[in-house]
């Protein structure tokens, strides 16, 4: 006996993903990703986890898709967190999108999380960058990229 279902409307996707020269992780559900890289402050793709002090770096997520629409529009929510390795929070932002009146669909496939390498960050130093991006229309969609930074 053959069974087949069919479910129409249904588009799912999950999956995850490491950068074994950076090191960055990334999983994601619901939403659909192309990629998530480390980049400098000019958006070019790092080849290390080895940031200079005084410098921006960013963790994109690229291709993002399969948002929840309100009125035509998508809402994402991005939260960064940069911690020390003894867990003590260098920076936490809780959502670096709050307050924003959504964005058409195409505009929102490149997100990025910037963080700027410098006090109370320090030479010599690994610090854990974490990024949760979330679907405020549908909150079961999320990407979560980790990565730890060696500062030099």
């Amino acid at each position: 006996m053959l069974c087949c279902i069919i479910l129409p409307g249904c588009n799912f996707s999950r999956g995850v993903k490491t950068d074994l020269i950076t090191g960055l992780k990334l999983s994601y559900k619901g939403f659909g990703v192309q990629d998530a890289i480390l980049v400098d402050a000019g958006g070019n793709k790092l080849t290390s986890n080895k940031v200079q002090l005084n410098t921006k770096i960013a963790i994109a997520a690229l291709g993002v898709e399969n948002y929840g629409l309100k009125d035509g529009k998508a809402y994402p929510g991005l939260s960064l967190l940069v911690t020390d390795k003894n867990g003590k929070s260098m920076l936490n932002a809780a959502d670096l999108f709050e307050g924003t009146e959504g964005y058409p669909p195409a505009q929102a496939t490149e997100l990025q999380g910037t963080i700027t390498v410098g006090r109370p960050m320090a030479s010599g130093q690994t610090y854990h960058v974490k990024v949760h991006i979330w679907d405020k229309v549908t909150p079961t969609n999320e990407i979560n990229a980790e990565v730890d930074l060696i500062v030099l």
